[in-house]
């Protein structure tokens, strides 16, 4: 657990300094959400031998999005298959109840909303004494102002450039603003930070929140559901 948490704070070291060169290394963190649930296994195989950096987690109660998907067994699962880095993001309504479940099954960064009525600089502290990388998302509708106080606090913000719940939707390039908003101020800052990007997320789109300052790019149908997923994962990058 340590090494692949050490990789992720050089990787998230190397990203930042990076943003002072022409390139700059883009992680790219395919979601299981699309992946083949009848074969997970293989399926997260496949990207890790074709370069993918982390693995997107959805975690999504039926309340806080409309939809169920995945709880802390399969995590612990599927664990047990791949060193890659566990980025599980939690949709749920009170995380402050699960989040142990998570870290326990092999959870690397929790990743939990800004939405949610409870004390998320409490929950994000808790993360963090537990020795996970702690994260916060924001929905479409959701201000950059309604984070900036728990920015110190932070290792990644997670964009959602569609609303949450389901894989497939197109890509809202009105959410490009607040990337390129959020950048100036962990630049400004000097925050630990990184920015992550998810929904709609293809060669097009991912240039465009690269551009505007993102470094972690989720992605689910545009890599699973191609016959080459290297190549799908190159074109993310490029």
């Amino acid at each position: 657990m340590k090494s692949r948490i050490n990789v992720v704070v050089v990787i998230a070291s190397e990203a930042r300094q990076s943003r002072k060169q022409t390139m700059k290394k883009i992680l790219i963190a395919p979601s299981i959400l699309s992946a083949d649930f009848a074969d997970l296994k293989a399926d997260i195989s496949k990207i890790e031998k074709a370069g993918a950096d982390w693995l997107h987690v959805d975690v999504m109660d039926g309340h806080f999005v409309p939809n169920i998907t995945i709880g802390a067994p399969v995590v612990k699962s599927i664990r047990k298959t791949t060193k890659m880095f566990f980025d599980v993001h939690l949709m749920i309504t009170n995380p402050e109840k699960y989040w142990q479940d998570f870290k326990k099954a092999g959870a690397d960064l929790i990743v939990i909303h800004s939405e949610i009525s409870q004390d998320k600089a409490a929950i994000l502290k808790a993360i963090k004494n537990s020795g996970a990388k702690a994260g916060i998302s924001i929905k479409p509708r959701t201000p950059v102002s309604d984070i900036v106080e728990l920015l110190p606090l932070l290792d990644l913000v997670l964009i959602m450039t569609v609303e949450p719940g389901f894989g497939g939707q197109a890509f809202m390039e009105d959410q490009l603003s607040k990337i390129t908003e959020l950048r100036k101020i962990i630049d400004k800052n000097k925050f630990n930070c990184l920015i992550e990007v998810d929904g709609g997320i293809n060669a097009q789109t991912a240039k465009q929140c690269v551009n505007a300052g993102a470094e972690v790019l989720v992605s689910g149908n545009y890599i699973f559901n191609t016959p080459d997923v290297k190549e799908a994962i190159s074109s993310l990058r490029a």
